[in-house]
């Protein structure tokens, strides 16, 4: 704002009154230079204050060498509540005090402070109050209007911090297999009929009749899967685990109970069964098993490496007793699809059987329920039943949401282990208790993509637009539009909106507002009105709108 001399043409009448050097007329005709510049001219907010910056350009001849000036700034607002900045004292060329000087010539001094944000402060205005000084003289000098209003499109952001809550791992259908097993003689291709009635073939046909009870299973595949043990050579073990193969086939159906193989029947011969070797020494307590082990990934050659092992002539005869007869096996397998609790059934269980949930049902049915008592009451039920860390991180999310962050610290500080959601969250519980140094260095510690937005959050809260927007970049929500529109950069802002909520309507009316695109400005805000009555009142009086009312 410029050429603003009111307040100079009364601190010149102030110095007629006490000298006769020239006439009042002459002393308000030089007056009329005297300029004064407020940048901004609407005063924004920028981090958690508002800073001002005032140029005043005294003419040649006009302040007069004993005269003194005293101007403070003053924000008012909010009905008359109103922050005082600091005050500064002028002095002529011949007075004996330690005052800024403006020299009889003339002179240009500048001035930076800044006021606190406080509530009220988008109805501000500044002003400037003054005390001239001349001799024993002293007048108060009337205030003069110097900027309006207060832009604080800063607090658009959504400061709550950025948090995901844990997932659960809740399968809507289950793949399932179940299996029974048939054991082979040395060198023998023939099933015998104890075998046929062995555990393992019992607890087969009983899985089975189970499957076929529950409208739940869907068999999806059948396979035999026949073995020989890697000893006598490969060809022959080869030719020997195909007739194996066939054994197991025929057999199928009086395993099974079915009059015939079923036409997806896959029939599997894998020879010489190193792998399941490798796996069976392993378990084994074989004294030289590390040895063993070790020859198997060295040697790739089957012939080398059962020539190998023959040569531990000790750990063979074990390996001959122990090993290579649980190898001697043919396989009948079946797999299946279990069709899970719906949604709907898992609610409905939640409330008439809830101890029938295991810890991933309970993480979906709190997930998908929108009562905050009764998720409270899942989660809780996870971390008493199951000692859930995803539950009891999801209740600190639940806490963070409504922005208790002491209790958040509790549910993270029981949580076993720590991981980088975790760390995040911790800096969004001190992100909500105001203490943004302690923050930053959780969100630094964290890593993630989250604190590295929560990063840009604190950029932009600290006044940092075009870091904020940097880091920000790429994030969800109306914050990144925002870093990158106090930064200056509006098409950036406007590419970075990408949802119809209230928050983004409002956001598009100021980014169209500042290209001066007043059509754009009267849509937006038609559709915030129509989207968020609470948001729309704030428009009303946002001097981000004042061109356009």
């Amino acid at each position: 704002m410029k050429n603003i001399f009111k307040i100079f043409l009364l601190f010149a009448a102030v110095v007629v009154a006490a000298s006769c050097g020239k006439s009042r007329a002459e002393q308000m005709k030089l007056a009329e230079n005297v300029q004064i510049t407020c940048t901004p001219e609407v005063l924004a907010l920028v981090g958690d204050q508002i800073p001002v910056e005032l140029t005043v350009t005294y003419p040649d001849g006009y302040f007069h060498p004993k005269a003194i000036l005293e101007v403070t700034p003053v924000l008012v607002y909010g009905g008359g509540e109103e922050q005082k900045g600091p005050t500064y004292i002028y002095q002529g060329e011949k007075v004996l005090d330690n005052f800024t000087v403006v020299p009889k010539t003339g002179d240009t001094v500048r001035e930076k402070f800044a006021f606190n944000y406080a509530e009220g402060v988008e109805q501000a205005y500044l002003e400037l109050r003054g005390v001239a000084r001349y001799k024993d003289k002293e007048i108060a000098i009337p205030a003069v209007k110097v900027a309006d209003g207060t832009i604080v499109t800063q607090l658009l952001a959504e400061t709550e911090g950025y948090y995901s809550y844990k997932k659960d791992n809740y399968q809507a259908v289950l793949h399932e297999q179940t299996e029974g097993q048939v054991m082979y003689d040395y060198n023998s291709s023939t099933i015998k009929g104890s075998e046929l009635r062995s555990q393992s073939i019992k607890e087969l046909q009983a899985a089975l009749a189970a499957i076929e009870a529950d409208p739940r299973y869907t068999v999806t595949g059948t396979s035999v899967v026949a073995y020989a043990s890697p000893e006598g050579g490969q060809a022959y073990n080869a030719k020997l685990s195909d007739q194996r193969a066939a054994s197991a086939e025929k057999a199928w159906s009086q395993v099974t109970g079915d009059k015939n193989a079923p036409d997806n029947l896959e029939v599997r011969s894998i020879g010489q069964d190193w792998e399941g070797f490798r796996e069976a020494v392993a378990k084994s307590d074989i004294e030289d098993k590390a040895l063993i082990l070790r020859v198997l990934s060295m040697y790739s050659d089957p012939a080398v490496r059962e020539n190998e092992i023959k040569n531990m002539s000790k750990v063979y005869t074990e390996i001959n007793k122990n090993v290579f007869p649980e190898l001697r096996r043919a396989r009948f397998i079946t797999e299946m699809d279990y069709q899970n609790f719906t949604d709907e059934e898992l609610v409905e269980l939640s409330r008439s059987a809830i101890d029938l949930l295991d810890e991933e049902g309970l993480l979906r049915v709190a997930s998908i329920t929108t009562d905050a008592s009764r998720k409270t009451v899942l989660y809780n039920k996870a971390v008493n039943k199951f000692d859930s860390d995803r539950a009891r991180f999801n209740l600190a999310a639940m806490a963070l949401d409504d922005e208790r962050p002491d209790a958040a610290a509790r549910q993270l500080d029981a949580i076993k282990a720590q991981d980088a959601d975790v760390l995040n969250a911790r800096g969004v519980v001190e992100l909500q208790r105001g203490d943004r140094k302690a923050a930053a260095d959780w969100f630094r510690k964290a890593g993630t993509a989250e604190s590295k937005a929560n990063l840009g959050l604190i950029e932009l809260m600290e006044g940092r637009y075009d870091a904020a927007a940097k880091q920000l970049a790429g994030t969800k929500g109306v914050n990144g539009a925002i870093a990158s529109l106090l930064a200056g950069n509006l098409d950036e802002a406007e590419a970075r909106v990408t949802c119809k909520c209230g928050h983004a309507e409002y956001v598009r009316a100021i980014i169209a507002a500042r290209k001066g695109v007043a059509d754009g400005v009267k849509t937006h805000l038609a559709n915030l009105e129509a989207k968020d009555k609470q948001l729309y009142e704030k428009s009303r009086t946002d001097i981000e709108f004042a061109k356009y009312r």
